[in-house]
């Protein structure tokens, strides 16, 4: 589980050090206060991209770190191990950014790859955003899910190898069968095509840069122009300034404070909006600094683009598909090279290939039947608490003609959300409200099956409220008997569920802005729930109210 996590430098955090038990653990704050800030720290830990626009300002650079205990989890010990970062039954990841774009992540003191550590973070923490109910649509991520649930990912990894296997197998058979002529003619084709792709060198992730970086310096002089006018009339405008204007009217009605209170928040509005504009003015400013026009680079990367989709219309596929294609290029010469192999050798082995994949496939349609009708018992009884009584969901498998790399069948995700009414389709049934509780109770029970040690949720109780929270809150708190569950939430009733609670602020000073979390007491725990309840006025109803909803969360 995650035992401590450190931020130095990152965003308006300066220095942050988290310490994490069992459990529910609770993350709340006002709008604005930070609260992402923890999240985003964790998903560079665990390989999400940096920029250079994440170090606090001021700051030389920002460093992230999270101390992990493995000793529940032997095989991620294990994987260390092989690896050669081993560190007895702890774990340590740090991730440095600098100024020039780049950074730098370490596992257990080694330099690492991002792909090394988005590897490791897959099996230590699991990310549930609030937008999550929106991959819910994609029947790829259906798949996924009832695979999880059904305990089937090995399998369908079994499948997906098998049936790549298959493929080659049958590709190699229909390649013998070519006479020595048409062989040769390919041999030539190939070799000429593997040359030109060669010269390329291609690489899967290059043509997304290449076209984001030819956007941004096609584009170079209108960001120049929109950043010039944006700046001053922002704050170099002086008085005209939105800066200036906001300056003006808060020593205005500072000056009429005495002669109506009321006028209080309305200045602590306007002095935070300076705060605000401020810093936006000096991100802009940093912003500008770093536009330059380079048209000799402009056309450097046109080039390189233009030969990216030359060379993609040719083998007819997408520009990041190249560097696949010329190794399913080399893998044909090879298997030409070697066209003495016996004829009936190859489809011996095609048909033996094709026959393990259907095998495989047969169990895996059986394993996901079981674990379909499962998952949708469990979902439909958490609409029944989620307020969408009489409302059924289950998961559809639908056959195919042929085995295809993801089995013998499709999957879908299908809802009535009225009784009476026949399952549909979720992207055609379920309002936006519905399916972010389903979504969520979709989360709650599969996460509860997988291996993650640390389950992070944020905010994805969004537009959720009343008994409804309530019964989110007790999942959650179940789930933490299990797991180490972080969840950012809004909502009192949840947060009066966690078995610790941490509540995020941001403190403003004269020039700048900065995050602070503090773990709270009882008490402070019971102030936090009242607010959260009764807004910035806290009253003896609410603070009893917020102590009531503690008191009976523990004694469940």
């Amino acid at each position: 589980m995650l035992s401590c996590l450190h931020i130095t430098d990152f965003v308006i955090a300066d220095r942050l050090e988290l310490v994490f038990d069992n459990g529910l653990q609770a993350l709340t704050g006002e709008t604005g206060a930070g609260k992402s800030i923890i999240v985003d720290a964790l998903g560079l830990i665990l390989g999400d991209r940096a920029d250079s626009d994440l170090i606090r300002q001021g700051a030389e650079r920002a460093e992230i770190s999270a101390h992990f205990d493995l000793s529940a989890r032997p095989e991620v010990c294990h994987w260390l191990t092989e690896r050669d970062l081993a560190a007895e039954s702890e774990c340590l990841i740090r991730r440095v950014i600098t100024h020039n774009g780049r950074s730098r992540g370490y596992i257990n003191g080694c330099l690492q790859p991002l792909t090394v550590l988005r590897e490791l973070g897959e099996q230590l923490v699991d990310i549930h955003s609030q937008h999550a109910h929106q991959s819910l649509l994609r029947r790829e991520v259906q798949r996924e899910l009832l695979d999880l649930q059904a305990g089937s990912q090995s399998l369908a990894e079994q499948v997906r190898a098998a049936y790549q296997h298959w493929q080659r197998c049958q590709q190699q058979w229909q390649l013998s069968d070519q006479n020595a002529a048409e062989r040769a003619a390919r041999l030539d084709l190939l070799i000429y095509q593997i040359q030109e792709l060669d010269a390329l060198a291609p690489n899967a992730e290059e043509p997304e840069h290449l076209a984001e970086e030819q956007r941004r310096l096609a584009g170079m002089s209108q960001l120049v122009e929109a950043y010039q006018q944006g700046l001053a009339i922002l704050y170099d405008a002086e008085a005209q300034s939105a800066h200036g204007l906001l300056s003006h009217w808060s020593g205005r009605f500072e000056e009429l404070q005495a002669l109506d209170q009321r006028l209080t928040p309305i200045i602590e509005l306007l002095t935070g909006a300076r705060v605000q504009l401020e810093e936006a003015a000096a991100a802009l400013q940093r912003y500008g600094e770093t536009l330059e026009l380079d048209p000799e680079r402009l056309q450097t990367v046109e080039q390189r683009l233009d030969s990216y989709y030359t060379l993609a219309r040719k083998h007819r596929c997408e520009p990041p598909q190249l560097a696949q294609v010329l190794d399913d290029l080399q893998q044909e010469l090879d298997t030409l090279r070697h066209g003495d192999q016996d004829r009936e050798t190859l489809a011996q082995a095609a048909e033996q290939a094709q026959a393990a994949l259907q095998q495989q496939a047969q169990q895996l349609t059986r394993q996901r039947q079981c674990g379909a009708i499962q998952l949708g018992r469990q979902v439909s009884a958490a609409m029944q608490e989620l307020g969408m009584q009489g409302g059924a969901f289950q998961v559809a498998l639908q056959p195919l003609g042929n085995p295809s790399v993801h089995g013998l069948e499709t999957v879908e995700f299908q809802v009535s959300t009225n009784p009476g009414q026949p399952p549909r389709s979720l992207a055609k049934v379920a309002s936006g409200g519905e399916l972010s509780r389903i979504s969520l109770a979709i989360q709650v029970i599969v996460a509860n099956s997988a291996k993650i040690p640390t389950l992070v949720f944020d905010e994805v109780d969004s537009g959720i409220g009343g008994a409804i929270a309530e019964v989110i809150g007790r999942r959650l708190r179940q789930l933490g008997r299990q797991r180490q569950v972080l969840c950012v939430t809004h909502l009192p009733q949840v947060a009066a569920q966690a078995n610790q609670h941490y509540l995020i602020s941001k403190l403003k000073q004269t020039d700048t802005a900065r995050t602070q979390v503090v773990r709270l007491d009882s008490e402070q725990r019971v102030a936090e729930i009242a607010r959260m309840l009764g807004g910035l006025r806290q009253t003896q109803r609410s603070l009893a109210h917020a102590r009531e909803m503690i008191e009976l969360a523990e004694r469940r």
